[in-house]
């Protein structure tokens, strides 16, 4: 290669999913996706709960014209609308066991607050 052929990288936000799952948040998931014939999963959020937003975790029977569509895996589709990306950039979801029961659970950096049950959150407003 000569010094005038250069390599460039681009890098594409849309590509790269705003939500990092755990290795037994994946197999969780695509069992339910299997085992319901889905397409994939869509993570929203709603205005509820103590602390502002709930997490909702839900899904996809059908495809959205507006949501962005990340490959978690080969057979794992996430769909995220864009409205919401902003909240939850950098979420990780765990699939963890407290005693006999089994529950996801969302790690997200831009939460400022979230209530005991860990069910809602709230973020600063962005000035």
């Amino acid at each position: 290669m000569s010094a005038n052929n250069k390599l460039v990288q681009t890098f594409d936000p849309l590509k790269v999913s705003p939500v990092a799952f755990t290795d037994s948040a994946i197999t969780h998931l695509k069992k339910q996706v299997e085992n319901q014939n889905a397409l994939g999963i869509v993570f929203n959020v709603k205005e509820s709960g103590c602390s502002g937003y709930k997490y909702l975790l839900e899904l996809a029977f059908d495809k959205s014209d507006t949501a962005h569509v990340y490959a978690v895996t080969d057979s794992l589709e996430l769909y995220v609308e864009p409205s919401i990306i902003d909240l939850i950039r950098g979420t990780q979801v765990d699939y963890v066991q407290e005693g006999v029961n089994y529950r996801l659970d969302f790690k997200n950096p831009n939460a400022t607050a979230s209530c005991g049950c860990g069910e809602s959150f709230s973020v600063s407003p962005v000035e």
